[in-house]
């Protein structure tokens, strides 16, 4: 799968909530909010082994947890940041991805991470 045609999806979902920003952070395309927090994060294959895919925040291990038993072919547990509660969403299964519902999900993580003043404009 060519990543230029996701990444350019999630860039445009991520930048149009409220002061989001993007980023380079440890080589994935990183999103964020007002300059701070972390609410989103590209990856393409080859980084740290993740598949062409979306990490987001979630509430928590619980979760995480449930996300990945109902469905193992969308969730997956990333590297590195999965200990902090975050679940990556794979982009490169068989056909289009669901994109409302990532969009529904990456609107969750920014609530997670933005100021209040923020959050509630979303």
């Amino acid at each position: 799968m060519n990543a230029a045609a996701p990444l350019e999806r999630i860039s445009a979902i991520c930048l149009a909530l409220p002061e989001a920003g993007t980023r380079l952070s440890h080589g994935a395309h990183g999103f964020h909010v007002a300059g701070k927090k972390m609410f989103a994060y590209f990856a393409d294959h080859g980084h740290h082994g993740a598949p062409v895919s979306i990490m987001v925040k979630t509430s928590g291990r619980e979760e995480q947890e449930m996300l990945i038993e109902a469905d193992p072919g969308l969730y997956y547990w990333p590297a590195y940041i999965g200990v902090s509660g975050w679940i990556g969403i794979r982009l490169d299964g068989d056909g289009e991805p669901d994109w409302d519902h990532i969009e529904d999900r990456v609107r969750q993580s920014y609530r997670l991470a933005a100021p209040k003043r923020l959050a509630r404009l979303v």
